[in-house]
């Protein structure tokens, strides 16, 4: 059966996310999983903040939409918010909104989508006609930043990741996506949470200077 992020896959991932291991990320509320919980319940409550955002929001998906620069209709319906071509943000829906950019994996997650990569394909790579920019980068990095302070997500590999590292982070089965795995500059794909690891770096950067 395919996984999917369920209550307790959701608990999970936050207390990685907080910093207190449960184990591995496989919806079983077995007993690392609690202690990670009660620990991670205890360290937010002593900074006054409850375990998760009142919204219940407690993730960040990173995608591309396999589209041109211009957000299309489809675009508009499935992500929270779209990067076009100048790297300007536009917000369709509120981040609350229910979006379906992430197989069996929506809940609690708000779909952060560049429009680029129309025709781009993995293997052999080409970057089609709508390849990534830089300015779709750094408008992708200061988004991710702000939207990390006001919905209180930790940096972290279960809380702020690309749709190519939700199989292998979260457990949870997607349909080979590759989004994000490759960036200007690069050559061509290289492994998911490489590739996460270096824009999560930027945004700790961009994050440092909003400090």
């Amino acid at each position: 059966m395919t996984a999917v992020m369920n209550a307790v896959r959701a608990q999970q991932a936050r207390c990685a996310a907080l910093g207190f291991w449960p184990g591995p990320i496989d919806g079983i509320d077995g007993p690392r999983t609690r202690a990670a919980y009660a620990a991670a319940l205890a360290a937010q409550k002593a900074k006054g903040l409850p375990f998760r955002h009142p919204t219940g929001i407690t993730r960040i998906h990173w995608h591309w939409t396999g589209g041109g620069h211009e957000p299309n209709a489809t675009d508009l319906k499935a992500y929270h918010a779209l990067i076009d071509g100048a790297g300007k943000v536009r917000w369709p829906v509120d981040p609350t909104t229910s979006r379906s950019h992430t197989l069996n994996a929506n809940s609690g997650a708000i779909g952060l989508s560049i429009c680029a990569m129309a025709g781009a394909k993995e293997r052999p790579f080409t970057w089609g006609k709508a390849p990534i920019t830089a300015q779709q980068v750094s408008t992708l990095v200061r988004e991710t930043a702000r939207l990390c302070r006001v919905y209180d997500i930790p940096l972290s590999r279960w809380s702020v990741l690309s749709h190519a590292e939700i199989q292998p982070s979260l457990g949870v089965t997607q349909k080979n996506k590759w989004d994000i795995t490759v960036l200007p500059g690069m050559s061509g794909p290289a492994d998911p949470i490489t590739v996460g690891d270096r824009l999560r770096e930027m945004v700790r950067c961009e994050l440092f200077a909003l400090s």
